[in-house]
């Protein structure tokens, strides 16, 4: 081999070496309910000192999503905000009517105009968030690189400065507010969202919004249930 043909060689050799390393996957997907329920029981279990959080329950309340996910996603959140010595849950103003409750929570919960996307960060080294950022139920992603932890860590801090107390806002009204009004009697008509948001000149995702404050003013997780407790309340 001549001298330049070494050297060729070599440098490639070098070159080969000092490449960038393939990237690593900043978490791990989980789809299918027995591994999304066992993820969140595990997250829920290895709390020790913090528990960040965006909520809103109000998504849940128009997917269909069955009663026992909900109440053992429920199950996982009270044992995680017991364990943890710091809770911090940031919840939007629209679902703040399912949330009064709360401040009765351990721990403290602000309001801000929206969140991001949902999330569950804990202990600052392990985060979750939803495949479609707003239904666990649909799949979520685990996240331990400590980047991009961090930077949802920061992302929550900055919503939690601009938040306002959960436990100083007034009790949510027991009557049905007006915006909701078209919503409800489009439920009572059984009419599909896509018909009822045409009608009522919204735009999907708009509507959907609507039925979760609606599920949520009445307090209910069913469709079914929303018409007996409108009509309870008077409101039929």
């Amino acid at each position: 081999m001549t001298d330049t043909a070494g050297s060729v060689t070599l440098a490639r050799s070098a070159m080969g070496r000092g490449g960038p390393e393939p990237q690593r996957p900043p978490g791990r997907p989980v789809r299918g309910t027995r591994r999304v329920s066992a993820a969140l029981a595990g997250l829920a279990a290895s709390v020790r000192q913090e528990l960040l959080t965006f909520d809103d329950p109000v998504a849940s309340m128009t997917r269909e999503i069955p009663e026992p996910f909900l109440e053992l996603a429920g199950a996982c959140m009270r044992a995680a905000v017991e364990r943890a010595a710091e809770v911090r849950r940031i919840v939007p103003r629209h679902a703040v009517p399912h949330v009064a409750g709360a401040a009765r929570v351990p721990g403290r919960a602000r309001v801000t105009d929206a969140i991001p996307f949902k999330m569950i960060v804990v202990d600052r080294a392990i985060a979750a968030v939803p495949l479609d950022l707003e239904i666990l139920y649909n799949g979520l992603l685990l996240i331990r690189d400590p980047v991009v932890v961090q930077a949802l860590v920061r992302a929550h801090h900055t919503s939690w400065d601009t938040g306002r107390e959960l436990a100083g806002l007034a009790p949510p009204s027991r009557d049905l507010p007006a915006q909701l009004r078209p919503v409800l009697e489009a439920l009572l008509a059984g009419l599909t969202d896509e018909t009822a948001a045409a009608r009522l000149g919204m735009s999907p995702r708009t509507y959907s919004r609507r039925v979760g404050e609606l599920m949520a003013a009445l307090g209910t997780t069913s469709r079914f249930r929303a018409g007996a407790e409108a009509a309870r309340r008077g409101w039929v």
